[in-house]
């Protein structure tokens, strides 16, 4: 998770798109990397798949409602509110990486109702940003049903994964992907994503956060520099 965050403000400035444009067309990116790296870490860790088939259930319908509300505001609003949506979740991912870290022995798996509104929320993020449901689902999915920081994020890709293709269509409607750019994106996204996922369990949780954090402030300055 976390390449269209990285992807959307170089867009802006490199290919001079307007917010939802560059939304639209990370998105062409996000699908197959989504595909690939949910697997990768089904295969590779222990998620709980209940867990994760409820987070994407209750996910979907709130994407195609928060990607209906984006492709009908204006850039200039939509860019400095995703602006400070990464603001909070820097803050709170470099507070969250000076904490003590704990490892709890027992997951709280039979707390799985509570994935349904944590899908909500992340859904209608991934709808109006076109990212951020998984970034917002990691740390509340780690606290919450005790899991690692390497299984919460697959936790938050099984939150996007159903929604990525409502969440094109309803872009490419509003005339907001460019699709020969977003075809280069999903193919160096899909050549990289299986050393990403390796790399990830094996570097310690909190530099994982930390880097997460740095990635996230990098996108809100370039987002809000731009607005």
């Amino acid at each position: 998770m976390g390449g269209g965050l990285f992807v959307i403000p170089l867009l802006g400035f490199l290919f001079n798109f307007d917010q939802q444009l560059a939304q639209g067309t990370a998105l062409a990116m996000v699908i197959p990397n989504t595909t690939v790296a949910l697997w990768q870490y089904a295969r590779r860790t222990s998620m709980d798949l209940r867990l994760a088939a409820v987070l994407g259930a209750s996910a979907l319908p709130f994407t195609f409602a928060g990607a209906h509300f984006a492709t009908h505001m204006a850039s200039a609003p939509l860019r400095r509110a995703f602006a400070i949506f990464l603001v909070a979740l820097a803050a709170y991912y470099v507070w969250h990486s000076l904490r003590a870290l704990s490892r709890p022995e027992a997951q709280r798996s039979h707390l799985w109702p509570a994935a349904i509104p944590i899908g909500a929320v992340g859904g209608a993020l991934s709808g109006l940003f076109s990212t951020g449901g998984a970034v917002f689902a990691v740390p509340v999915v780690a606290a919450l049903f005790r899991v690692s920081q390497v299984v919460a994020q697959g936790m938050g890709l099984a939150l996007v994964g159903p929604g990525t293709l409502v969440n094109l269509a309803t872009y490419a409607v509003a005339g907001d992907v460019a699709w020969k750019t977003g075809l280069g994106l999903a193919i160096g996204g899909t050549l990289s994503i299986g050393w990403g996922v390796r790399l990830a369990r094996h570097l310690p949780e909190r530099l994982l956060r930390g880097m997460f954090a740095v990635i996230a402030i990098y996108s809100a300055v370039a987002l809000w520099l731009r607005a």
